[in-house]
Parts: structure tokens; sequence; C-alpha cells
């Protein structure tokens, strides 16, 4: 009799540890299952970022004679202090701001659309027309303004810059630092507009299948959210004064849970 009380806590101990641990695991059912090989679609595969309106585009013009390419490299004036007429000594570029129609204002080529392109495909277009007054163009393009948004329970929620074309949900929630042990990875919220249309989209990120969401990588401005699991959840249907006096019982329960076992260890034969 005294070996079955004295299993019960443990017992119970072994379940909660198990049940959060599946709780917090990424992808369960691919850690059990050892190496796994996934074919991902071409769509995945090839994956390339979009220009949008909002975009601001640094463009960098080089070729054999750089005096050739000064007109498609215009500095701005930075001033050292704002209002005062004095410059810094180490202009930066000029950025172009991708209008509501997906066009950019450019030195000698006027109005020119990069809106609806990847940027491989706008390195192109702009190489075969400034190809056409310099000889051999190369041409360097980068958005500066890529940023999204992750709130909820993680670890540092906040509005994150980027500069790479492919980055993945996961890669934002490391931003974050990861969710917190309160996170619900079943049900992870995607907030993304484009051409004034919002759209919501749920991940679950225990399941494989992440990986061949169009959601997968992530575009200018989306916003992730972690919601709380439902433990936090009723947790916060109380008002501060109640959380401070679960706490308090929780900790009294666990006290008085050992003491009582370490006295049945020690007085019951």
């Amino acid at each position: 009799m005294r070996k079955i009380i004295l299993f019960i806590p443990i017992l119970v101990i072994l379940l909660t540890s198990c049940r959060s641990e599946k709780h917090m695991l990424y992808f369960p059912e691919m850690a059990k299952d050892g190496d796994i090989t996934q074919i991902l679609p071409d769509s995945i595969k090839d994956y390339e970022s979009k220009i949008f309106p909002d975009d601001m585009l640094a463009i960098t013009v080089t070729a054999l004679d750089p005096n050739a390419v000064a007109i498609f490299n215009l500095p701005t004036q930075n001033f050292m202090i704002p209002g005062e007429t004095m410059l810094t000594t180490t202009p930066s570029l000029q950025t172009y701001l991708v209008d509501a129609d997906g066009y950019i204002d450019y030195p000698v080529l006027g109005r020119i659309k990069l809106g609806g392109l990847t940027r491989k495909e706008a390195v192109e277009l702009l190489k075969s027309e400034i190809g056409k007054y310099v000889e051999d163009p190369i041409i360097n393009l980068q958005c500066t303004n890529y940023k999204f948004s992750v709130l909820g329970e993680v670890t540092k929620p906040g509005t994150y810059k980027f500069g790479s074309e492919r980055l993945t949900i996961l890669d934002a929630l490391g931003y974050a630092n990861d969710m917190t042990i309160h996170g619900n990875h079943t049900n992870v919220l995607l907030i993304r507009e484009e051409n004034g249309v919002r759209t919501f989209h749920r991940m679950d990120l225990s399941q494989p299948d992440v990986f061949t969401s169009p959601y997968y990588y992530i575009q200018r401005n989306d916003i992730i959210y972690v919601e709380p699991n439902k433990a936090r959840q009723g947790y916060a249907n109380y008002s501060q004064d109640q959380q401070y006096l679960v706490s308090v019982v929780s900790a009294v329960t666990s006290a008085v849970s050992v003491i009582v076992s370490l006295c049945i260890a020690l007085f019951v034969r």
C-alpha cells in the first residue's frame, strides 16, 4: 500500500511533464520519426518576393566607366542638423518610393513600373533600359523597408526589419526569441495585406505541411500573432490580486504535496 501511495505523486509528475513537453514541441510527429525527406512544390522552392507599392528601393548602377553611370546614382543630401545647411561628408544614395500604381521616378528613364515584379525581374528590366545608355551596366537593387511584426506570446514582441527575400515564419519567430511556454503552436495567426485586401491565415506549427504553405515565407508588413494556450487564457480571466492568490495557493499546494510525500516515505511502514 505504501508503495502505491508513493507512486501516485511520481505518476502525476511524469504525466504532466509528458503533456507539457509534447505541447511545446515543434513538429512532434517529425521529431519522433527520425530522418524525413520532404519534397517541396516548385512554388515554395522557387519563391521570390515581389515589389509592392510603398516599397523603398535602393538602386545602384555600376559599370567599367564610373562617369557613365553617375547620372543613375544620384546622392541624397544629408544634413548634419535638421533645419541647417551644413551637410555630412558621407552622403547616401537616393532611394525610390514605389507609388500606388507600382511606378518609380528614375533619373533619365523617367517613370518606370517595377511594382508586381520580383527583384530579379526588376533588375533585368532596369538593365535593359539603362543598357541603352551605358554598356554592360550592373544593377544592384534592394528594398530598404522590409519589416514585419510579431505579437502575443513571444519572448520579444515587436516590429523587426529584415533584408532577406526568403524569410520564413520560423525565422520571424526566431527574431522574437521564440514563443513563450504559454504560446499555442497549433494556431498561429498571420495577417497579410496585398493590394488593399487583408487576409487572415492560421498555421499549425506542429504539422509538417507548414513547409508547403503559401504563407510559409514572410512578406513586407506581415503581422504574426501567437495566441496564448488555454491555460494562459484561463489565468488571464483573474484579476491581478486573484492571479497572485492563485500563484501562492499553487506554490503552497506543491510544497504540502512534497512534505506529505516525504512524511509518508519516512513514517509509513
